[in-house]
């Protein structure tokens, strides 16, 4: 009997612009697609900005232009010979519908499908689309109104009483990410007590903080690191940890 391959949802979610939301997905996508042989879709509901949907198409003249990118995309194409993963562009609201309209329609059944939602939660259908997620990955940097905010927004989203269309075996993780490496530990130390009283579960990976997460692809001529169409180099994954990141990852959502 074939059973029907389950897909993941999953969300890099926050209530707080400029943690790393985008960048985490493109670089989980890209390392999970190209590299590590898994079907991916992103669906980037980040509406009016739609920063994925504009990255794909920065990273496509990057490939065109430069060699070193030109190069390193004809190699990838020759060893695996798999298309880019799709991005669609949506609203929050109608994610859920325009992912599985994709689903059922497509040749190749998505294993993980990525939701880059808007960071407010008042915008519609954020909080609905939440809901509905396998896995939700919060990242948190050492900054007290990004932790307040973020666990503010973890406690009371946790707390919003079960409704026939959620999921109740969702799970929600917290993560560091742009750790500064001559941050004083006493700080994260701090933070995680308070994590810990509340009973939230965070990872044991810590991204380190890189001028890298902010570089755009045409920026980086000589290395590649956030790309849509290529997975980050072995060797920038792991200076950041995202190597362990990844391990970590899939440990949780059992890929």
């Amino acid at each position: 009997m074939e059973t029907t391959k389950k897909t993941l949802k999953i969300s890099f979610s926050t209530q707080k612009g400029g943690v790393g939301k985008s960048t985490m997905t493109t670089l989980l996508a890209s390392v999970l697609h190209y590299r590590l042989g898994f079907n991916v879709l992103v669906m980037d509901c980040d509406f009016p900005q739609h920063s994925l949907t504009n990255m794909r198409e920065r990273d496509k003249r990057t490939i065109m232009q430069n060699d070193y990118h030109k190069k390193a995309a004809m190699k990838q194409f020759q060893a695996i010979n798999k298309k880019a993963y799709p991005i669609i562009k949506c609203k929050a609201e109608t994610a859920l519908e325009k992912a599985s309209e994709y689903r059922s329609q497509s040749a190749v059944v998505p294993d993980v499908i990525f939701f880059d939602l808007p960071g407010t939660a008042n915008t519609k259908g954020v909080l609905t689309t939440l809901k509905k997620m396998d896995f939700i990955f919060s990242p948190i940097t050492a900054d007290r109104l990004v932790v307040e905010s973020t666990l503010g927004f973890t406690k009371a989203f946790l707390g919003l009483p079960q409704t026939e269309e959620g999921n109740p075996e969702q799970e929600m993780w917290l993560f560091w990410n742009q750790v500064d490496g001559r941050e004083k530990t006493g700080l994260y130390d701090a933070y995680q007590n308070v994590i810990k009283e509340l009973n939230l579960p965070i990872m044991e990976t810590r991204i380190m903080d890189s001028k890298r997460f902010r570089k755009e692809t045409d920026d980086t001529g000589s290395y590649v690191f956030r790309s849509s169409l290529l997975p980050a180099e072995p060797q920038l994954m792991k200076a950041t940890k995202m190597d362990l990141f990844v391990e970590e990852f899939l440990k949780i959502t059992h890929l």
